[in-house]
This record gives structure tokens, sequence and C-alpha cells, in this order.
């Protein structure tokens, strides 16, 4: 662990041009430097870098942070190994706190399981290329399913030979310890007797994303029916099969360049795939799909596409695990292959640039490929149809994203040939029977039980429904608090020469109180989100602390402070034109009044509106409106003196 002080070392030596100059060629623009985005390929630079605020933000693909961010995101590093990466281009000597005794021996099991795991790759990689049985084994199987040498050595495959002892004897030899040889099945025991846990097989290295290896798959070459083909390592406590992708150490950059991961089925898919250029490849390795697979290639795209082999029973047994990618906000790609073919055999009977163009022609997304699937299944049968709508709409119902979910919702109705009312129904029917569930298993009382965000409106009605939110106020409002935190202005744009000097009021400090005072709630989840740990952080604190925010730990609030602080443009160009541009610090007063009323004036606009629409409803039914008549004069009054506060003319 690296300790507090240590790590605001590191921060205080990078600077943040420096360190991303090494990238990224940044020219000096203004106060700040422009540069071509590392993440998107692009011919005008909309990649800024500010020094004074010591923050990145890339316009075209939305990234944005400080110095250990931009590491982390251009190198894939977690935030110990940026920091690291840090400490050494500054020559800063990194003194880790000592360890609990528990800390220590966990440390000391998992180091001796990679040294032990390394030792077997590099024994077994020597037999396949060393040994006669390997190469006329081994090493014939491999070029036989058209494995080169480069790709064999790339992927470190290996082979045990086909002998009860031979990796036992060698690794007691180097005097490594039984309980780890056991712990990695690399050694197994049978009526006290030790063997090989790979004898005869064919060895497959799994990696993590390090490239440190952390298990093994081995293949029989054995006709035996009573040998299971294919086995891999136990968990232990360096490998957790949830949270591991056969290939990702060799297809992360690959990845993060095309945007987009193809997902096959196993082992020989994935190097059959690299090898022909196809880079951004993994697999599961046989196992279901779990949360924490799909957390770990959402680290690099949020686009995943899926790879079948064209085996109906084989996609629909598939289906039924899938829905756990959409539920993690990740897009769902599917390609079927031709029949008879996976993606090994598809790979020898094709060059790279037709496995790319085919890839690319016969990608479906996953929620309509599974709703033209199922229909297909339904033949026109009512309750199976029935069925396969319910199961639709549990699907989509998994997806975070609003406007997603309001996309599919339209192209199922499409495809299944049912009004989007209906589905719409349903799907928010389903909202809110997952949202109890998730409700109950966090120990609420139902009573507790807060509405689910669901659709009341179809997605060709959005742009209405875009209309009526306060993201953009909301968003202005945020990003004044931020950049003017320590500004001050006064409420009076001239005085009398006799008369005492307005006081100065904080920017943050007046934007904070006239919402809080008003008892205001952002509307945006993630702006209110930001507005919170804004004032809690103001709470504790007599000045906004930037660096806390522009280092926090919460991905979210990070990347969307950063966002605020950052402009697309700056007005120096125009000074030399001669062209004189006011910037907003010198109309302050102006820029938060504006942004504050504007605020308000779009809240009460919509309560006037409510209120309408109840006095309507009031009058209709011949009841008593007085109250709606009262708010309705109230609302009005509360508009007027908004507009005239913002220097606004109501006309009626």
């Amino acid at each position: 662990m690296i300790p507090p002080h240590k790590v605001d070392e590191i921060l205080h030596a990078a600077r943040i041009d420096e360190v991303i100059g090494e990238f990224v060629n940044l020219k000096k623009s203004g106060s700040s430097f422009k540069g071509l985005s590392p993440w998107s390929d692009e011919k005008t630079p909309s990649f800024m870098v500010s020094p004074a605020k010591g923050i990145f933000k890339d316009f075209s693909s939305g990234k944005g942070g400080n110095v250990v961010t931009f590491i982390m995101q251009h190198e894939h590093f977690t935030y110990p190994e940026a920091l690291r990466w840090l400490a050494k281009r500054y020559n800063i000597e990194i003194e880790e706190e000592k360890p609990t005794p528990e800390q220590e021996e966990a440390r000391n099991e998992r180091e001796s399981l990679y040294v032990i795991n390394e030792f077997a790759q590099k024994w077994f990689a020597e037999q396949l290329w060393g040994s006669e049985e390997g190469q006329n084994i081994g090493l014939s199987y491999f070029k036989e399913r058209d494995f080169k040498e480069s790709a064999i050595k790339k992927f470190q495959l290996g082979y045990n030979p086909d002998d009860y002892q031979a990796f036992t004897n060698e690794s007691a030899n180097r005097g490594y310890k039984e309980e780890y040889l056991l712990a990695t099945a690399l050694v197994k025991e049978k009526n006290g007797r030790k063997y090989d846990g790979y004898k005869g097989r064919v060895i497959f290295p799994i990696h993590n994303l390090s490239g440190r290896v952390i298990g093994f798959g081995g293949r029989t070459l054995k006709a035996d029916k009573n040998i299971p083909k294919y086995i891999n390592s136990p968990e232990n406590a360096i490998y957790d099969k949830s949270s591991t992708l056969y290939g990702i150490y060799f297809a992360k950059q690959a990845i993060a360049k095309e945007e987009n991961v193809f997902l096959v089925e196993g082992y020989t898919d994935v190097i059959a795939f690299h090898q022909k250029g196809i880079e951004n490849t993994v697999a599961s390795s046989g196992t279901a799909l779990t949360k924490e697979q799909i957390k770990l290639v959402s680290r690099y795209t949020k686009t995943v596409t899926l790879v079948y082999d064209g085996d109906p029973a084989g996609i629909k047994a598939s289906l039924r695990g899938i829905d756990i990618i959409l539920e993690q906000g990740v897009n769902v790609k599917v390609v079927l292959l031709p029949d008879g073919h996976d993606p090994d055999t598809f790979s020898k009977d094709h060059d790279r640039i037709e496995i790319k163009e085919y890839l690319q022609d016969n990608a479906r997304d996953f929620i309509v490929f599974k709703a033209d699937l199922l229909m297909k299944d339904a033949h026109g049968d009512p309750i199976k149809t029935n069925e396969v709508i319910h199961t639709m709409v549990d699907s989509i119902a998994l997806i975070p994203d609003t406007i997603l979910r309001s996309i599919y919702t339209t192209e199922c109705s499409k495809l299944m040939n049912v009004s989007e009312k209906a589905l719409i129904s349903e799907l928010n029917k389903s909202l809110r029977k997952q949202h109890k569930q998730r409700f109950r298993s966090s120990n609420h009382r139902e009573d507790e039980l807060p509405e689910p965000a669901v659709i009341e409106t179809s997605f060709t009605e959005e742009k209405k429904f875009t209309e009526d939110t306060f993201e953009f106020q909301e968003r202005d409002i945020l990003r004044i608090m931020i950049n003017y935190h320590d500004h001050s202005f006064t409420m009076e744009d001239q005085v009398e020469e006799d008369q005492p000097a307005p006081e100065a009021i904080n920017v943050l400090d007046f934007l904070l109180n006239e919402i809080e005072q008003d008892g205001l709630d952002f509307e945006n989840e993630s702006l209110r989100k930001l507005f919170e740990a804004l004032s809690k952080h103001m709470d504790q604190h007599e000045k906004l602390q930037v660096n806390t925010f522009i280092n926090h730990e919460d991905d979210e609030l990070r990347e969307l402070f950063v966002d605020m602080m950052s402009f697309p443009y700056n007005l120096d160009n125009w000074a030399r034109k001669e062209i004189i541009v006011m910037p907003e610090e010198k109309k302050l007063r102006r820029a938060v009044l504006e942004s504050i009323y504007a605020y308000k004036d779009k809240r009460v606009q919509r309560m006037l509106k409510e209120n309408q629409e109840a006095l309507k409803e009031q009058t209709l039914l011949g009841a008593d409106a007085t109250q709606f008549l009262m708010r309705q004069m109230k609302l009005e009054s509360i508009k007027r003196e908004i507009n005239k506060k913002l220097g606004r003319t109501v006309l009626h």
C-alpha cells in the first residue's frame, strides 16, 4: 500500500503537460495545451490540457481527469500501478506501508502461486519445443490446427508429457512447496501418491491483465471418452474463474483501440482470430458469463460482440445468460458464423480482410437478434408469442439507459407487431418488479420504496421530454459554481459615491444558499450527486478543495467535475484580430444571476403547467378550484419577480 504522504508527493511532482506530452503531441494554446485525441481518430485537435487546473479533457471521447487518470486510461493501469509509474518517472522512492501479519501471509501465498505458475509455464513450453514427445505430439497438434509458431509462442502454449510424475518430480527437485502445487492442481494426490494434474495434455496458460500466469487449461489428445476433454485450474488465491477472460492480456490494447471486443467460446478460437489480426478477441472458456467478466472488459469498451457458430440449440442456451451484459450498461451485438463453422475453422478458410468484413457486415444488435430469433420459433402461436414478448420486455428492462430502452421498445414493437403502448406498459411493470427486488435485498421496508424511473412516453416523443428537463440549467449552475468558486460579486452594478461599498458575495456560497433555501433538488441524477457532494464538502471546509474532486475515487464524480472545469474553446485568438470579446469572469454578476434565475424560471414554468392541468381537471369535474386559482396567481407573481430580476418583459 502506498502511504498517503507519498501519493501527495507524486501528485505534487507530476506535471500533467509533461507527462501527457510523452504520449500526445501537445501545442501551446493560450494558457493551455491542445493535441489530437489519443483515443479517437480526428484531424482537428479537441484534446485539452490545463496545467493551471491540473486536468485534461478529451472532447471527442468524453474522457477527462488528472495526470493519474490519464495514465490509468491510456495504459490501462490500476490506480496503484499508475502512481508507481509516475513515481518511477519522477524518481520518487516508494516505501510501502508495513503489512499486518495476515496481509503478509496472504501476499506470500499469492506470490508463491505466481512463482509456481511461472515455473510451470516455462517447463511446459520447454517440453513442447525441446522434447521429442512434445514435438511429435503437442507441437504436431498445434500445427494441425494451423497455429503458427509466432502464435504458439505469443500465448506461451506448452505440453505436459504423458508421464505419471514428470512435472511432479521436477517441481519437487526445485523445492516448490507441496501445498501450493496442490492448490494449483498442477500436482494432484490420490491414495497418498502424487501425480501430474495435466498428464498427457497440451497446455493453454491463462494470464491476468498484467500478463502474469494465474492458471492453466489442458486439452487431452486421447480419444478416451472417460477422460474429460478439457480441465482447468481450480480457483485459488490468484485465480478467480468468474473474474477472468482468456486472452484479455493480449487483447486489451486492441479492444480499447477498436472500441469493441469479440467474445468467443474457447482457447483455440481466441488464438485463431489473433493470428489473423483480430486481436480484440477473448473467451469465457466455456463458463457462463459473469458480472465480473463484463466489468473487466468494460474497462476498455462498452460494446461486446458475441460470435456464435450457428448452432440454434447452442445459441438459445447462451441467450439465457447474456442479459447480464445488458444490465451492466454494455451494448451487445451478435455475429452468426456460417453453418458448420466456429471461429477456429472459419479462420482457416478465410484471410484477415474476409474475416473482418464478415464480422462487420453480419453484426446485429443483440436485442433485435433475440426478438427475431424467438419470434420465428413462436410460429404465430399466441401463447408462445406472449411468452416471447415478456422475455423481451424483461431483457429491455435491464438496460440502465432510458433512451436506449425507448429505442429498443420501438424496434421490438415493429419486429413483434405489438403496439408500442402495450410494450411500454409491460416494460414499466417489469421495471417496478426489478426495482422492488433490489430494494428488498437492501433490507428496506416496502413502504419506503421509491418509484423507479419508468418510461412515460415513446421515443418518438423524446424531444418533448428533453425540452421539459432542467439538465441544461443544472449543468450551467454547477459549471459556474466550480469555475468561479473563489470569485465574488456584488448585487449592485454601481453605487453612489457617498454610499458604502456593497458587500461582496462568494459565488459558490451564493448559489448553494439559493438552491438549498428554496428546497430545490437537481433532477438529473448525476448532476444531483455532484451538487450534493459539493454541498457536503463545503459544510466541512471553508473553501472548495479542487484537488479533492480532481482526484476523487468516484469515477463519475471525478469525470463530471473535470468536465465542468473544461472549455473546448478559448478567446485568445480573437484579441489578436482586434475583436474584443468580454470573458465571462468580467461579467460574473450577470452570469451568476442568470444561471440561478433561469433555473428557477424553468421550475416555475413546469409548476404553472402542472397547476393549469389540475385547474382544468377540477373545472371539468365541477369541483371547487379555488386553491388552484390561488396557486396560479401566486406562481404568476413569482414568475414576474424572476423575470424582473432577469431583465425580461413578459407579455400577456
